[in-house]
């Protein structure tokens, strides 16, 4: 019975410990070293990183994360959330000077690699096969697919959302543009789900269930990723003001040393 509009839907909340504990850890470690590094972060960005971990319990704790194996709008509001707004937000809450040098970190945060496997999960896990494993496998949902929405999600923006523009591997141009050419995988996965005529995943989930989880995939990425790319585009502009400063810099002190 879908109960997704009936008072019991509101009533399924779970505490999920094999998400929430590590959640409570993360959060605790983060705070710790926040308040012995007085420096190391400011208030904003402690802020985006508590809030990018709140987004997880939000969809995990929820009756969002209690039916998202039953219901395909909730596992697709879920599946947005962590990957387009909780990795986001940790990106923006890690301070500026975490650069690690390790080869493994390195090669996942590669612009063009963390694009093409961000790009792979958002497709790969909505297509009929590996989705039906997912939901006949609970715990590759929970300790597998979870996992991955927000490490590749971190990888993916890491290079490019604002973290004072410090050593970074791609210009606010390039960001731009990542971030404008990621919303034709995200949007079109959407779209076809949407406007599939059948099940696509052996009659799992009604069509009407199947088409709202499209259009929330569809729509609800448009207007995320519309939101990313104005920051990216704002904080693009602000670079591009900062080197036109420097540049005048440069000139006055050129002419004051040829007079």
């Amino acid at each position: 019975m879908d109960m997704s509009h009936g008072t019991n839907f509101w009533a399924a909340w779970q505490l999920a410990p094999e998400i929430t504990i590590p959640l409570l850890v993360a959060g605790y470690l983060y705070l710790r070293v926040m308040a012995q590094r007085a420096n190391l972060a400011t208030k904003r960005q402690r802020r985006f990183f508590l809030a990018g971990l709140a987004t997880i319990a939000l969809v995990v704790c929820t009756p969002i994360g209690v039916r998202a194996s039953d219901l395909f709008w909730c596992h697709m509001i879920q599946h947005v959330t962590l990957m387009m707004v909780t990795g986001p937000l940790l990106v923006l809450g890690t301070p500026s000077t975490f650069h690690p040098k390790n080869k493994v970190f390195e090669t996942f945060t590669n612009p063009w690699i963390s694009w093409v496997l961000y790009a792979s999960l958002m497709i790969g896990v909505h297509l009929p096969g590996p989705h039906a494993f997912i939901m006949d496998n609970p715990w590759v949902h929970t300790y597998v697919e979870i996992p991955l929405y927000i490490t590749l999600a971190y990888f993916f923006y890491f290079n490019l959302l604002d973290r004072n523009l410090t050593n970074r591997r791609m210009t606010p141009a390039m960001s731009v543009i990542s971030l404008f050419l990621m919303m034709v995988p995200e949007t079109l996965t959407g779209f076809f789900i949407y406007v599939a005529p059948n099940s696509l995943y052996d009659q799992m989930f009604t069509l009407n269930d199947q088409r709202r989880g499209g259009s929330i995939m569809w729509s609800g990425g448009m207007i995320i990723d519309a939101i990313w790319i104005s920051f990216a585009v704002y904080h693009w502009i602000k670079s591009e003001e900062r080197a036109a400063i420097s540049i005048d810099a440069e000139i006055a002190r050129e002419k004051a040393e040829k007079t």
